[in-house]
């Protein structure tokens, strides 16, 4: 089965891709020679997850899913959330996106968090929608240097490493989107 991933973002394709099957040939926007921006404009993780599945099956024929994240910061009324990959502005500085975190942060006790990744998947017949989430909380400095985003400031729950510093399976074991991506496996097996 041939499936479209739409997403431009080459960290989040190597995860994805760790995780399929042989049987599920994973195709990248470059690969169908989709290079455009496509628009997400919903204020939910869910809705952009939709948007951008529908926009490489109308405009390109192919089955696709598509995923959104949001990191949900419980002291902040689940900020970035939606707006995550542009919290510090439109240019997607995750440096940026960190130290704005966590200077709003600084005076907070409560450091609980959670990551929620929404995978939508378009099919000729139908819309499926998957739902990862991994909770923890955010650490007061950067810690480790894998990883991508807010991988070096978040910690999840019963462990001593942030994201950043664990191994790539380590992180799909636990993390929000392998477990969206396990469920999508499921559903296509």
């Amino acid at each position: 089965m041939k499936l479209v991933f739409a997403t431009n973002n080459k960290n989040k394709l190597k995860e994805v891709k760790a995780l399929m099957p042989s049987h599920i040939q994973l195709l990248s926007l470059t690969d169908i020679n989709c290079h455009d921006e496509i628009p997400e404009t919903s204020n939910t993780i869910e809705g952009n997850a939709l948007i951008k599945a529908n926009f490489v099956k109308e405009n390109y024929g192919f089955n696709c899913f598509a995923d959104d994240t949001g990191l949900e910061v419980e002291s902040l009324n689940n900020e970035p959330g939606v707006f995550s990959a542009r919290y510090a502005g439109p240019e997607n500085n995750s440096e940026a996106n960190m130290q704005k975190l966590l200077s709003k942060l600084k005076e907070k006790q409560n450091r609980n968090a959670q990551f929620k990744t929404v995978i939508a998947l378009t099919l000729p017949e139908s819309h499926q929608l998957f739902t990862g989430i991994c909770e923890g909380e955010i650490t007061k400095e950067k810690r480790g240097g894998d990883g991508f985003g807010y991988d070096p400031i978040f910690q999840p729950k019963g462990f001593e490493k942030t994201f950043a510093e664990m191994t790539l399976e380590q992180k799909s074991e636990i993390g929000h989107r392998g477990k969206a991506v396990r469920m999508l496996i499921e559903f296509l097996s």
